[in-house]
């Protein structure tokens, strides 16, 4: 069993580390999906280009981020059956996470590849890029399918504490998607349709690795093939450890969606530019990001194993370095951002479009880090109702109308508009650290004595 077991006993941080480590490289490789497409289309294609892959992969991003923040159903409960040595119970848990899944990725490729231009038109894509949106979403919804394994096996690699199958899987991906895009885009100037094509087929290579893998490792877990289909009780706690998640990150993405779409509305630079700047913000967030994946995955095993003091202790090493890291991001971002976005475009009104944005996203940075911590934790102990809550609190109380507000301004500018994302962070660890003073108080003794 190796370091699927180490989460429950010895040390905390080190593991903690080496855990949150593989999974921060495999974070930086799956954002070099989009940041690849959009850095090598700048370059060798037009504004529009640029805009349309903008624009559609943020479109992919939602749904894909929604596959996965539904399977950390799969991750939690997995987590916690292999944390009390159930691995019969693990099983079924697999058998139908693929079954729904499976059938997930179905609907989603039809509305994608149906309804493409209605989605492009929702998301208000400029007119010069509006066709090329379009192609963008169609192309890739067709591979939904793989996009949608692929998420599922590293969230139950991930369940198991295993970080360093997913992140070879992925690494492999990646190159095969830059490679992709130097074909199609660079060389053959298929611009936005070369790089969903090549995104599509550097996942199809990634899952075919993973399911390599998979008949190689020893799993802790029992899978037989009548385990494959829906079992009730599985799909019972799944759903109820996942759809939580699941619906907080949809309504999440969807705040950023109407964001984008009040910023389209600005003009293609405008457009392009916070497009380049959420490329950049892909990147800058990813080590908050793995802590959060982390620190679920760490206090998941921990809480099934009734460890709850590892469990926070976990929190609180996490937090700590999470936030010296945050605010490194913070200077970068804030003073340095328009060498930030010079990777991603050549055009000047591009580049100074998404410095604009990044400085408040470099604010962002510093609250991001500690309430990303506080989320995985209560994501790891199964009080993903709460984080949902906070989540649509934050989109839909903070910056939904502060964006619009912004936006109605004489003065509009991309920085101001940017703020609502720390003023939502800002409200967001205000509510997880009431909630633990909350928890603390309820359950003095029981688990939180």
């Amino acid at each position: 069993m190796k370091q699927e077991t180490t989460f429950t006993e010895g040390k905390i941080l080190t593991p903690l580390i080496l855990f949150a480590f593989p999974v921060l490289l495999a974070l930086f490789l799956q954002a070099m999906y989009g940041a690849v497409d959009l850095l090598i289309v700048g370059k060798f294609a037009s504004s529009a280009d640029v805009s349309a892959v903008s624009t559609g992969s943020q479109i992919m991003m939602t749904l894909t981020n929604l596959v996965s923040s539904f399977a950390m159903g799969t991750t939690v409960l997995l987590g916690q059956q292999i944390g009390s040595g159930k691995k019969e119970e693990g099983g079924r848990t697999v058998g139908t996470a693929i079954v729904l899944f499976a059938g997930i990725a179905v609907v989603m490729t039809a509305v994608l590849v149906l309804f493409a231009p209605q989605i492009s038109q929702i998301m208000h894509a400029p007119t010069e890029a509006f066709d090329k949106t379009v192609a963008y979403v169609r192309i890739c919804g067709g591979g939904m399918l793989v996009i949608v394994a692929y998420n599922l096996i590293g969230c139950i690699f991930r369940g198991l504490g295993d970080s360093r199958t997913p992140l070879l899987t992925v690494a492999i991906a990646c190159v095969c998607n830059i490679a992709g895009d130097l074909l199609l885009c660079a060389h053959f100037g298929m611009g936005t349709e070369g790089a969903a094509f090549a995104t599509v087929f550097a996942q199809v290579i990634s899952v075919i690795v993973s399911f390599l893998f998979i008949r190689k490792k020893e799993l802790p877990f029992l899978l037989k093939r009548e385990h494959i289909r829906i079992h009730g009780n599985s799909l019972r706690r799944m759903a109820g450890l996942g759809a939580p998640i699941a619906l907080q990150d949809l309504l999440v993405s969807i705040s950023f969606l109407i964001i984008l779409a009040i910023v389209n509305s600005m003009g293609v630079i405008a457009s392009a530019g916070v497009g380049v700047a959420e490329k950049v913000c892909a990147f800058i967030m990813l080590i908050s990001s793995a802590f959060m994946q982390s620190i679920s995955a760490f206090v998941a095993q921990n809480y099934g194993a009734g460890h709850m003091d590892r469990a926070k202790k976990a929190l609180h090493y996490g937090a700590a370095v999470s936030f010296v890291i945050g605010v490194c991001m913070f200077f970068l971002s804030y003073f340095h951002g328009d060498v930030l976005a010079g990777i991603f475009s050549s055009d000047p009104e591009v580049i100074t479009a998404a410095a604009d944005y990044l400085k408040a996203y470099g604010i962002d940075c510093m609250f991001t880090a500690i309430f990303f911590c506080y989320t995985g934790f209560y994501n790891g102990i199964g009080q993903t109702k709460f984080v949902m809550l906070q989540g649509i609190i934050g989109a839909f109380g903070v910056r939904v109308p502060f964006s619009y507000l912004m936006s109605r301004q004489a003065n509009a500018s991309l920085f101001r508009i940017g703020l609502a994302t720390p003023f939502s962070s800002i409200l967001q660890l205000v509510l997880c650290l009431g909630y633990m003073y909350h928890l603390n108080r309820m359950n003095q003794k029981k688990m939180f004595r």
